[in-house]
C-alpha cells in the first residue's frame, strides 16, 4: 500500500528533479534531494519502494528527453539504467542509516551520490550532474577549482541528508540537528570563500581581441550539410556539393578577414560548420593559412573532412593556423556522441595539444570532449592561457550545454571561447564570468566580438584531478562496510539471544 505522505514528499521531489535538469533554477536541485531523500527514507512496504523507483524514472524520462539525442524504446532503455543509477544512492542510504544509526549515515548518502555521479561519467559523461544545476551561483561554482564539480554535488547531497535527519526530528536543538548545522556552516563557509576568490580576481593581465563566427543558414536545404557528413554523395552530385561547399569557405574565410581588419587577433570557427571533401583540403587549407599569415592572425578552424566513398567518411577536426601562416595544431576529436555521430565518425588518438605562443598557450578540444572534466583537465596541467571550444548543438540543450562548459574554465584556470554551431558562442574568464555571448540561433549577426583576458589561474583540480571523487568512493566503501558489520553483529547477538532449544530423549532408543 503506497503511503499518502511519503507519496507527496516523493512527487514533489520527482518533479522538482525534473524541472532542475531542464532549467537552471539553483534551489530546485536542493529541494529535490530533500523532498526525495524523506520520502525514501519513510516508506516502509515493498510497494513504497516500488512506487518510488516509478516516480524517479518518469522523472528522468521528462528531465533527460531535451539532451539525449536517441528516440524510440532505445530512450526508454537508455532512461532506465539511467533512473537506475540515481536510485542506487538512495538504497544505499537505506542500507546504512538502517544498520549504522542516522547521526553516522548522515555521510553516507552524499557519498554514494558523488560515487555514483563519478563512476557513471567514467563509462558515459557528466550530462545531468546535479552540479550543474549550480550555474549562476557563482560563489558556490569556484568548488570546481579546488575539487571539481563533484564537490558540488557533495554538498547538495549533504545538505539533503543532514536536513532531513533535523527534520524527522522536529529540527529541535540535539544531537540529531548538529549534521544539519555543520552541513549549513561548511556550505556558507564555501560561499563566502568563492565570493572573495571572485572578488579578488585581477583584471589588469593582457587581453587579446577575439571573434567567433557562423555560417550562413540560408546556404544549404535542411539536411543537406547531414548527408554530405555522412559521405552520402553520388557522382553526379560531387560537382555541384563542392561549389556549395567552395561558396561557404568564401563565406568564413572572408568573415575571418573583416574580422581580422576590425582588430580580432584569434578568430574561431564552430564545429562542423566547415565541410570540405578531401580531395580539396590542401587547396582550402592553402587559402586559409595565406589568410592567417595576410592578416597576422591566429585562426583556429572548426571543420570536418569528409572521405566520400569510406565507412566512416567524417572527420571532425580543430584546426589552429599562427599568424606565421603555419598549421600549429590538427586535432581530431575524441569523443563522438552516441547515435549519428558515432556511426560515421573517425575517431582521433592524438590527445589535447597545447601551442606554447608569444600570446600565450593556447589548446583546444571539440564539443563533447569537453563534457569530460578529466579529460579537458589535461590542458589546465599544461598551463593554458587559453583554451579554444567549438561545438555544433541543437536547440534544446544550447543553455545546459553551455552552462556545463563554463565549469571546465573554473576547473583549470583557463579562459575559453567557445564558437557555438545552432548554439551559444560564448567567452569566459577562468573565475566562470561571461564576457560575451552570441545566440546562433537568435535574429541578426550572431558573430561574437569579445576582449579575453589571457593568463592561467592554477588551480588544486587541475593538479590533483579526480582525487575527491575517488575518497567518496573509498568513503562509500567504508560506510558499507560499516553496514554490513552491523548487520552481522546484529545477526549474532540475536542468535546468542534465542533460546536454547529442548533436549528430547528418545524412550524407544534406550
Amino acid at each position: 500500500m503506497v503511503q499518502a505522505l511519503p507519496s507527496m514528499w516523493l512527487v514533489l521531489g520527482a518533479s522538482l528533479l525534473a524541472l532542475a535538469t531542464r532549467m537552471p533554477i539553483p534551489p530546485f536541485a536542493w529541494a529535490a534531494l530533500v523532498f526525495l531523500l524523506h520520502a525514501s527514507r519513510s516508506v516502509t512496504a515493498a510497494g513504497g519502494v516500488v512506487w518510488f523507483s516509478v516516480a524517479l524514472y518518469v522523472s528522468v524520462l521528462i528531465g533527460l528527453r531535451p539532451s539525449l539525442p536517441v528516440s524510440g524504446a532505445i530512450y526508454f532503455v537508455i532512461s532506465a539504467l539511467f533512473a537506475a543509477t540515481i536510485a542506487v544512492p538512495f538504497l544505499v542510504d537505506r542500507f546504512v542509516v538502517e544498520r549504522a544509526g542516522p547521526t553516522l549515515a548522515v555521510l553516507a548518502f552524499p557519498l554514494a551520490f558523488v560515487a555514483v555521479e563519478f563512476l557513471r561519467s567514467r563509462l558515459t559523461s557528466t550530462w545531468e550532474s546535479i552540479a550543474y544545476t549550480q550555474y549562476g551561483v557563482l560563489p558556490l561554482m569556484q568548488v570546481a577549482a579546488v575539487a571539481g564539480i563533484w564537490g558540488i554535488t557533495f554538498l547538495i547531497a549533504w545538505f539533503a541528508s543532514a536536513f532531513d535527519l533535523a527534520w524527522r526530528n522536529g529540527f529541535a536543538w540535539s544531537i540529531t540537528s548538529r549534521p544539519l548545522a555543520i552541513s549549513a556552516s561548511v556550505t556558507a563557509a564555501v560561499i563566502l570563500g568563492g565570493t572573495i576568490r571572485v572578488a579578488l580576481a585581477p583584471t589588469n593581465g593582457p587581453s587579446m581581441r577575439v571573434a567567433t563566427i557562423n555560417r550562413p543558414l540560408d546556404l544549404f536545404v535542411p539536411g543537406e550539410m547531414t548527408r554530405i557528413a555522412e559521405g552520402r554523395v553520388s557522382l553526379a552530385e560531387r560537382v555541384p556539393f563542392a561549389q556549395k561547399l567552395h561558396r561557404l569557405h568564401d563565406w568564413f574565410l572572408e568573415g575571418s578577414r573583416r574580422e581580422a581588419r576590425a582588430g580580432a587577433r584569434l578568430v574561431v570557427w564552430p564545429e562542423q560548420n566547415l565541410l570540405v571533401f578531401k580531395d580539396d583540403e590542401a587547396a582550402f587549407l592553402e587559402r586559409a593559412t595565406r589568410l592567417a599569415a595576410d592578416e597576422h592572425i591566429y585562426l583556429a578552424m572548426g571543420m570536418g573532412t569528409i572521405y566520400l566513398g569510406e565507412r566512416l567518411p567524417f572527420e571532425n577536426k580543430l584546426v589552429i593556423i599562427d599568424p606565421a601562416g603555419r598549421i600549429a595544431i590538427s586535432y581530431v576529436k575524441e569523443h563522438p556522441v552516441m547515435g549519428w555521430e558515432a556511426r560515421i565518425m573517425r575517431v582521433g588518438r592524438g590527445g589535447i595539444q597545447v601551442l606554447p605562443t608569444p600570446n600565450g598557450r593556447i589548446a583546444g578540444a571539440i564539443c563533447f570532449d569537453a563534457d569530460f572534466p578529466s579529460y579537458i583537465r589535461r590542458a589546465g596541467l599544461e598551463g593554458t592561457e587559453l583554451f579554444v571550444l567549438p561545438v555544433n548543438e541543437w536547440r534544446s540543450i544550447k543553455d545546459i550545454h553551455f552552462h556545463m562548459h563554463v565549469f571546465r574554465a573554473i576547473e583549470n584556470g583557463m579562459p575559453i571561447v567557445r564558437a557555438a554551431a545552432l548554439g551559444l558562442s560564448a567567452a569566459v574568464d577562468p573565475w566562470g564570468r561571461v564576457l560575451g555571448v552570441a545566440d546562433h540561433l537568435a535574429p541578426g549577426d550572431s558573430t561574437l566580438v569579445a576582449q579575453v583576458p589571457i593568463g592561467h589561474v592554477p588551480t588544486l583540480y587541475a593538479r590533483a584531478g579526480d582525487l575527491f571523487a575517488w575518497l567518496c568512493v573509498a568513503g562509500l566503501v567504508s560506510m558499507l562496510g560499516i553496514g554490513a558489520a552491523a548487520s552481522t553483529n546484529r545477526l549474532v547477538h540475536a542468535r546468542r539471544a534465542a533460546p536454547a532449544a529442548p533436549v528430547t530423549v528418545d524412550t524407544m532408543a534406550r
